[in-house]
């Protein structure tokens, strides 16, 4: 027997202990080496262990819930062994849950072929009355993302082991739209669940979720914040990606998205305003002569800001390309303390979630955050005469201590009139 040691792998420079959340394997399973085995939270960023080997679990020695500081052994992998029977057999009982990174077997072809002309994601899909939870056996983290958006499993194709499903996978479907839901319960029926449940329920507070309160409050209460806002007219930017997105994928392999657009728009307006883009050390101010710039990411996990360093310096492929590098890896749960360090300022888009309006809350150290919110057509006085346009609500809070008004509204203006005239991102003005 060759016993393999699981540790918890080094976190960032200032992460001394970690969480751990939930085991995707039991004792007797037989693992692929990089195969995901825990999930651990740490007060930044929520991620999984994977198997440093291939091999069979022989010891989980530490339990869901338990704090262990990096580096601690948390389990045992002999590289020499073979799944027990008992492993085996238990993997195809409704009782009892998956131990890998997975959340369903792979549907029959047969009930793929009942379910072709039902509608995706966001309608009804099923007349059962089931839930994602009865159906077949899953590993906590698919669990969760299945139940809270009531989807139906088999309607997602699954890329793990023997065709499963992954939190990716799940994660992936809810982006794009493709998975279906199940139908709402009848009312009758969702009465009698109301009544025979309980009517609250306690969940401890994960680190992460901890420490995103900790922040935004200890923002609120150091900070001498305030919001302006703006609108902006998209009509020339959708207008350049409908043009140029084919184009534009064909050569560089990424979709033109808005992100890109707002980026450099906020790279070439912190130039000129260099105290958005600072910061207070103390009885300090820093001054960045770089922009780097964190897009605020929602995960199942909590908020989360990836960081695009030295936007300044990408094009607009760059930025798209590592714009989407970070999205996969905040949606996979695989962000590293790195990529989240060293923000100068921050993009955050509620309008993907419909948001027309917000106040957003700085992301300290830094002193001002962009918000970003829905496109709506609304109508506007262009040249004394009214027309229909696709506009959007733009909201900067920033740090009044630093930041003035003056220097906050010119600013938005200029992000305002880079997004309304594309070429001034081209031309450097």
């Amino acid at each position: 027997m060759a016993i393999e040691d699981v540790k918890i792998p080094q976190l960032g420079e200032s992460i001394t202990e970690a969480t751990i959340g939930s085991w995707l394997v039991k004792v007797g399973d037989a693992v692929d080496v990089d195969q995901a085995l825990v999930e651990v939270e740490t007060d930044k960023v929520a991620m999984e262990v994977p198997a440093p080997a291939a091999g069979t679990i022989t010891e989980l020695v530490v339990e869901e819930g338990d704090n262990v500081e990096i580096g601690a052994l948390i389990a045992k992998i002999d590289t020499e062994g073979k799944a027990s029977s008992s492993s085996l057999s238990s993997s195809n009982s409704e009782k009892k849950e998956p131990a890998s990174d997975s959340a369903v077997s792979k549907p029959s072809d047969a009930k793929k072929e009942d379910k072709t002309d039902e509608q995706s994601f966001g309608s009804s899909s099923s007349s059962s009355s089931s839930s994602p939870g009865d159906l077949m056996p899953m590993s906590p983290a698919v669990r969760r993302l299945v139940e809270d958006y009531n989807l139906d499993p088999a309607s997602i194709d699954g890329s793990g082991k023997d065709g499963r499903l992954t939190k990716s996978d799940v994660m992936k479907a809810i982006e794009t739209g493709s998975a279906k839901t199940f139908s709402a319960a009848p009312a009758t029926a969702a009465a009698a669940a109301t009544d025979q449940g309980p009517r609250e329920e306690r969940v401890k507070m994960t680190r992460l979720r901890k420490r995103i309160a900790e922040r935004l409050k200890d923002a609120q209460n150091t900070a001498a914040m305030l919001t302006t806002y703006n609108e902006v007219d998209m009509t020339a930017v959708m207008a350049a990606r409908g043009k140029y997105k084919d184009l534009f994928d064909k050569k560089h392999g990424i979709r033109l998205g808005f992100m890109s657009f707002f980026t450099k728009a906020c790279c070439l307006a912190l130039k000129e305003i260099p105290s958005v883009n600072a910061q207070i050390d103390g009885d300090e101010i820093v001054y960045h002569n770089f922009a780097n710039i964190g897009v605020a990411a929602s995960t199942p996990n909590g908020l989360v800001v990836p960081v695009v360093k030295d936007a300044q310096q990408l094009s607009f492929a760059e930025t798209e390309k590592e714009i989407a590098r970070l999205g996969r890896k905040a949606r996979d749960g695989k962000l590293q303390i790195d990529d989240m360090q060293g923000g100068t300022f921050t993009i955050s888009n509620g309008g993907v979630f419909g948001s027309l309006m917000s106040s957003p809350i700085l992301n300290a150290p830094q002193s001002a955050i962009l918000g970003m919110h829905k496109i709506q057509e609304r109508p506007v006085v262009i040249d004394g005469k009214i027309e229909i346009r696709p506009m959007m609500y733009l909201a900067l809070s920033y740090d009044h201590r630093i930041i003035d008004g003056r220097e906050a509204v010119t600013f938005l203006v200029r992000v305002k009139d880079a997004i309304e005239d594309p070429n001034r991102l081209l031309l450097d003005m």
